[in-house]
């Protein structure tokens, strides 16, 4: 049988939207509120760890919301098209990932195409999962693609945890606690990532035909890993983990428990998280060196996402056990300015160097996307054309 010819993949625009003003280390707690009145234990530690010195928050100060994540996304994908909202009549599919979708129906992908008045109707899938999601969106666009499905698509990656932080969600697990006479603070599996997560969203315009001006980048592949399957949860929402490492969904929860146990809180296992996330990456990076015959010295930008500046030397060491360590002076990360965007990271990372003025045809990027929530990988080559 004839093999069919497949299409190449090019992202031909890139685009991000951040919310509001960037958010300060010391005025982060003016966002989110103070939990039983009180200033952090922890805070300090954390971002002394994690590196974070500014970040994005879809709020004002006192918490008030202003933005969905919906909304975010829909401006990110507008921002693509230049004010020129009648280009978006050419996009024929729209794949959008996220682990913070405003609500659990209708799904985030046609909420974000209901802020896109301009577009048709198309075809519109929204992958889940925490910070793979955004780039199982990106394959799926990929792919459509690659087979000859449509021709042009837009994929993004988003996130709005901020909302989840505020203080106001933990006020009634404080109360019950102080009622206890027990130490009136939240875990640290729930506070922890109260000072690691940020809002925003990021998008981008894929096609079968390159830009005649500018600069595109090609998909090679693209290509994900799950140890689901002898690992447990490492981060969860709105369930609880038990004892055998198992979770206990809010649904066999009562309204009462939800609230006093703050149910519905994004937690994370910190030890679970330090001890596997850097080690089981890398399994399959250096199988992927193999497979498609690469060295360090192909790649010109290494994009991993890192939920915190703690694991960069960490990733560096495990790449040189592996064989392949890529030296720091190739590594493009805004981890820094922009926060954890869990699903949206990679994608803000890669619209930075688009625009930086620093690409050159014929430069290779490696992405690297790892997710702990029970440790699933993404990983992704894109050339300079």
């Amino acid at each position: 049988m004839k093999q069919m010819a497949l299409n190449e993949v090019y992202i031909t625009k890139t685009a991000s939207f951040f919310p509001n003003n960037p958010v300060s280390n010391d005025e982060m707690e003016e966002y989110l509120g103070y939990i039983n009145n009180k200033p952090s234990k922890s805070k300090r530690i954390v971002l002394r760890n994690n590196g974070i010195v500014n970040r994005y928050y879809a709020l004002e100060k006192g918490g008030k919301v202003t933005h969905t994540n919906a909304e975010m996304t829909a401006l990110a994908v507008k921002a693509l098209f230049n004010g020129s909202p009648g280009d978006l009549k050419s996009v024929e599919l729209l794949s959008c990932g996220t682990s913070s979708p405003d609500q659990m129906m209708p799904s985030h992908g046609v909420m974000v195409h209901g802020w896109l008045p301009e577009s048709g109707a198309i075809e519109v899938v929204s992958p889940s999962g925490v910070c793979c999601a955004g780039m199982h969106a990106l394959k799926y666009a990929y792919m459509a693609i690659k087979t000859g499905d449509v021709s042009t698509a837009v994929a993004t990656g988003s996130e709005r945890m901020s909302a989840s932080l505020r203080a106001s969600k933990f006020e009634d697990e404080v109360q019950k606690l102080i009622e206890l006479e027990e130490n009136p603070y939240i875990s640290f599996e729930k506070e922890f990532l109260r000072w690691m997560l940020s809002d925003g969203a990021s998008a981008f315009l894929l096609s079968g035909k390159k830009n005649e001006t500018g600069l595109n980048l090609r998909i090679e592949w693209l290509e994900g890993v799950s140890y689901a399957q002898e690992m447990e949860a490492c981060m969860y929402m709105g369930s609880e983990k038990l004892e055998d490492g198992t979770l206990k969904s809010f649904l066999e929860y009562t309204p009462e428990e939800i609230n006093e146990q703050s149910v519905m809180s994004i937690k994370q296992d910190v030890k679970l998280l330090s001890e596997h996330i850097v080690p089981l990456g890398g399994i399959k990076l250096k199988e992927l060196f193999e497979k498609k015959g690469l060295t360090p010295v192909d790649i010109d930008y290494f994009l991993p996402h890192m939920s915190s500046n703690f694991f960069k030397s960490k990733i560096y060491e495990r790449l040189e056990y592996n064989g392949i360590a890529i030296p720091y002076e190739k590594w493009f990360v805004n981890l820094s300015t922009v926060g954890n965007v869990g699903a949206a990271s990679v994608y803000m990372m890669i619209d930075e160097l688009f625009h930086s003025g620093k690409l050159q045809r014929g430069n290779k990027i490696l992405l690297l996307v790892p997710e702990s929530s029970r440790f699933s990988y993404m990983y992704g080559l894109l050339t300079v054309c």
